[in-house]
């Protein structure tokens, strides 16, 4: 076990997941001991490896922060030197390293300043600083078609799955278990989005976002009846993506994918995570490999030219020549996207909730590379990036598409640069201002999330409310 003890809060999330990285299997345990006088002390079974004392202010916010960097520079070069190894994103712990890249050259940096920079300041990797700097220029091409001054997207949830995958975290339900109520979801949703396209009128919709859980959960009718108050409520002058994430091939249906095909949806996701029976099985996903294949056919059949497909490497029990023979079977179908998600275990996951010991695959990052490599071969080029908290090896998901095919909603998303007005339960619209505001932390930001309930029944319920809190921010 290894057990940090932090003498403020805001050492604790950096050492943590650096620990973590480098140490993915064992336990770690934390405490804030405000009257210790080392900064940081960290026992590894029960002696102690490091002592970090200096006699500083932690009352003056820019000392903390310097403080804070020293620190996770210090112990990340202790766990460097302890197990003969970089990470590769180096001390890097947030989810968007793109948007730090951006931002630098956005702030007139040249390529090589920004790749300097990351490599002395953070100790990513050449491999990782060169794959962020190639991406985070994609991304600003795409973003530059939006209009940031009087556009948005809408993302529309559907919190309902056929099963919960066990290493899942998402907010999402057992479909069989609403199936009686799925419509007066559906209702209070309606009643959310026609609200939004009253109050956005005059803005333009850039994006259309429908994702989950799996929205083809929804029955054919239903999911026609959501597109048709969408087409009913929104102008799509200004539509530049229109995506449905069907997901899981055990809900989709050739009936459905004909509903989707009479509206201008531009790209949909069909997403096996992996073309191994025995993984699927074990994972909890109630489909096979064939229905993947089938359901592809189909929606080429019916004209979508724009299909993306994920994958999880790393999955527990899987080789790195199983990964491969997915990746093969993926290139048979050769979708128009593909995004290669490295495991990620988080604590509201069925992997985390039960306690169970997912070994880390240390062929991982080989897997990652295939992956690399099977895009590539596929004409496929890397266009947006993020990493989750717990993610395998420190290693991040990587989004690749053909040059007219990438998914702008995804960037979005990451880089929130443009207000994402979200309904659903769980959903987080995400307002960009155009100049910082103090908010009621103290804190000054230029961005507002708005939560919506995540609990079904609390939705419905207090559908009123959830309008209420984005007519203060978006449209009074």
């Amino acid at each position: 076990m290894i057990e940090i003890i932090s003498k403020d809060t805001v050492f604790m999330y950096n050492l943590y997941h650096i620990t973590k990285a480098f140490f993915p299997n064992e336990e770690i345990c934390q405490k804030l001991e405000e009257g210790q006088e080392p900064l940081v002390q960290i026992k590894l079974d029960g002696g102690t490896c490091l002592s970090l004392a200096m006699k500083v202010n932690l009352s003056d916010s820019d000392t903390k922060q310097r403080v804070k960097a020293m620190v996770t520079r210090s112990v990340y070069d202790r766990w460097c030197q302890r197990t003969g190894r970089h990470l590769a994103w180096g001390m890097l712990t947030g989810i968007r390293p793109t948007k730090l890249i951006m931002k630098k050259m956005e702030e007139g940096n040249s390529e090589k300043d920004v790749f300097e920079f990351l490599r002395n300041e953070y100790d990513v990797s050449e491999e990782k600083a060169k794959l962020g700097i190639a991406i985070a220029k994609r991304e600003k091409e795409l973003l530059s078609k939006l209009d940031y001054k009087n556009g948005y997207s809408l993302y529309i949830g559907i919190p309902f799955c056929p099963s919960i995958c066990s290493y899942c975290s998402f907010s999402s339900s057992l479909a069989d278990v609403w199936q009686d109520r799925m419509d007066e979801y559906l209702d209070a949703l309606i009643k959310e989005i026609q609200a939004v396209a009253k109050g956005m009128k005059g803005n333009h919709l850039n994006t259309i976002y429908i994702g989950g859980g799996t929205p083809t959960t929804l029955s054919a009718a239903q999911l026609e009846k959501l597109l048709e108050i969408i087409k009913a409520g929104f102008s799509f002058d200004h539509l530049l993506e229109f995506t449905i994430e069907a997901g899981r091939p055990d809900s989709i249906t050739k009936e459905k994918l004909e509903v989707m095909a009479k509206f201008p949806v531009t790209r949909i996701s069909i997403n096996p995570q992996t073309m191994q029976q025995k993984t699927l099985d074990a994972v909890g996903r109630k489909h096979s490999v064939q229905d993947v294949k089938e359901i592809f056919k189909i929606a080429r059949e019916l004209g979508f030219d724009n299909i993306n497909m994920d994958l999880i490497a790393g999955l527990p029990g899987e080789t790195t020549q199983e990964m491969q023979d997915t990746l093969d079977q993926i290139e048979k179908l050769h979708p128009d996207s593909l995004t290669i998600h490295a495991l990620a275990i988080k604590r509201a996951a069925r992997y985390g909730q039960e306690h169970q010991e997912v070994t880390m695959n240390h062929d991982i990052e080989q897997m990652i590379e295939e992956g690399s490599k099977m895009a590539e071969k596929m004409e496929l080029v890397p266009y947006y990036l993020y990493r989750q908290k717990n993610i395998a090896g420190n290693f991040e998901n990587v989004g690749y598409a053909k040059v007219d095919k990438a998914g702008i909603y995804n960037i979005l998303i990451m880089e929130e640069k443009q207000t994402i007005v979200a309904t659903g339960a769980g959903a987080t619209t995400k307002v960009v201002l155009p100049q910082k505001q103090r908010m009621g932390n103290g804190k000054q930001s230029n961005l507002v999330r708005i939560e919506n309930v995540k609990d079904i029944e609390e939705y419905i319920s207090r559908i009123d409310e959830m309008i209420e809190r984005k007519g203060e921010w978006l449209w009074r």
